[in-house]
């Protein structure tokens, strides 16, 4: 708990409840994950890589609060395994990725590096836990959102089904029409 409390800190001393965001800010965004994902079961790395896991931006969410090629400072905070799974979800390319996350040898593009890489299976699950978890919470948050693409990520998810945790696919069953 006491990585939470700290994240927490590090969240608000880089400006997170300043940064508009569905629902209202960033950090209740990050936060509402964080719980979504403890609601479901994940492990601590995961929950805390759900709360911090636009730090470095996102594909889909410029803003970011910290600079990824200086990783040590969340590092620091979240720990090793939690930041790297906080950095896998920043660095990727959705339009290259996603199609491909299911498929074990599929390529993970590196919007960063400009390189694809190939995950394991157990950093697919993470991710594709995480991405449901955080579109889950931005389709709630906005009627507009999830009206334009709750349909696509639907089917995109249950794509992902073999890499869900019952909770996360019973959450992408809530967004089919």
């Amino acid at each position: 708990m006491r990585a939470d409390a700290e994240a927490d800190e590090l969240l608000l001393a880089k400006g997170a409840d300043r940064v508009e965001h569905p629902g209202g800010t960033l950090l209740a965004h990050l936060r509402r994950v964080h719980e979504m994902l403890g609601e479901w079961g994940a492990r601590p790395e995961l929950r805390l890589a759900g709360l911090c896991h636009a730090f470095y931006g996102t594909d889909g969410f410029g803003a970011a609060l910290g600079d990824h090629t200086r990783r040590e400072e969340l590092t620091q905070v979240i720990g090793v395994e939690a930041e790297r799974l906080v950095y896998l979800y920043a660095n990727c390319d959705r339009a290259r990725s996603y199609p491909h996350l299911a498929s074990p040898d599929g390529p993970f593009a590196d919007r960063f590096a400009g390189t694809a890489h190939c995950p394991t299976p157990a950093d697919r699950r993470d991710f594709a836990e995480l991405t449901v978890a955080n579109e889950v919470d931005v389709l709630a948050a906005s009627p507009e959102l999830r009206a334009a693409h709750g349909a696509a990520l639907g089917r995109l998810f249950t794509a992902w089904r073999p890499l869900l945790s019952p909770s996360a696919a019973r959450a992408v069953r809530g967004l089919r029409p």
